[in-house]
């Protein structure tokens, strides 16, 4: 079987949003982004900066990042302030691509092969060769998640529709995304240190 050509070229990569360019262009949430890269700066350690400044600048290390997101989208205004820090901490190369007009890279990286989840991160080589990538949001956000989920259905009427439901657990959710962006630090610390063997 061939291997399957990226539609992210060099030329491609190079069309992306830098983040400041990102934030000038989004309609909506911009004081989200603002709040949560006030935690971002707390979720991100001088012991992180020094492992992913490594990462970048091995051969062969995590140089660029892409990340495709939507302003709309609370894991992506938690998390690109994140991926962003990590990003200037390091030394390395960041592209925002919008989702919605970039479908053929987001089908290239599908969350279980079938949901165009955001944000997703990709880490190439300084020459854009994929390395890795990191969908969503860290494992203690699904299960937490889940869990306040279940709590505000609980605590609902027998019935009530499910964005209400997603609606009342929103204020617990946004309690943790501080923590939540620490783990998904520590996730792409534990992702990198075993695809560079660092």
């Amino acid at each position: 079987m061939a291997e399957q050509t990226s539609v992210v070229t060099p030329e491609r990569y190079g069309q992306g949003f830098t983040y400041p360019d990102y934030i000038a262009q989004i309609n909506v949430n911009k004081d989200q982004f603002e709040k949560y890269t006030e935690t971002a700066a707390g979720a991100v350690t001088a012991d992180d900066d020094a492992f992913f400044s490594k990462a970048a600048s091995m051969e062969g290390g995590a140089a660029k990042v892409l990340v495709l997101g939507e302003d709309w989208c609370p894991d992506v205004y938690r998390g690109l302030p994140v991926f962003t820090r990590i990003a200037e901490g390091a030394g390395m190369e960041l592209r925002v691509f919008p989702r919605d007009e970039n479908l053929d890279i987001m089908d290239e990286f599908l969350n279980r092969g079938e949901f165009r989840s955001i944000p997703t991160v990709v880490f190439y080589t300084k020459d854009g060769d994929y390395l890795c990538h990191w969908i969503e949001r860290p494992a203690i956000g699904y299960a937490e998640g889940a869990q306040f989920v279940e709590e505000a259905r609980k605590e609902l009427p027998e019935g009530t529709e499910e964005a209400q439901v997603r609606q009342a657990a929103r204020p617990k959710t946004l309690e943790r995304y501080p923590a939540w962006q620490r783990a998904t630090v520590e996730e792409m610390r534990a992702m990198l240190a075993e695809k560079l063997s660092i």
